[in-house]
């Protein structure tokens, strides 16, 4: 009995793990699919390019169109759909905040103009590569 304890042990401890990541993975597809194929006109999404856009017409079953600026529509794969996005609503206090950062500007440009005797930056910029030359 001692013998079979250290293998079953073992076993046990290697296969847990993996049956658990593989129940999570599962569940990940499950979802992702659940996601493209709910897509509908109107939807914000962000692709896995990181491209943020509007779902103009999903009728394709394996293509979906998204409007990326006004009037620009291009087609994607639905499954380059990485996740719907919430659209941004700009809310009373967003605008208060940006009336206040616009009477604070003016402040700031006096300080830089009392420095403008000082260098503003010491960055350097580098010379081009030359690619392909040996």
């Amino acid at each position: 009995m001692q013998s079979l304890l250290l293998p079953l042990l073992l076993v046990l401890v290697l296969a847990v793990p993996l049956v658990m990541s593989t129940r999570k993975q599962k569940k990940q597809q499950a979802a992702q699919q659940e996601l493209q194929s709910s897509l509908a006109p109107g939807d914000r999404v962000m692709t896995t390019s990181g491209l943020y856009g509007t779902v103009a017409d999903a009728s394709g079953d394996t293509t979906i169109d998204i409007e990326i600026a006004p009037g620009v529509v291009t087609t994607w794969l639905r499954l380059a759909v990485r996740e719907k996005v919430e659209p941004v609503v700009e809310t009373e206090e967003d605008s208060v905040d940006e009336v206040e950062e616009t009477v604070e500007e003016p402040k700031a440009v006096e300080a830089t103009a009392v420095k403008a005797d000082e260098p503003q930056t010491t960055a350097q910029v580098a010379p081009p590569l030359e690619h392909g030359k040996k």
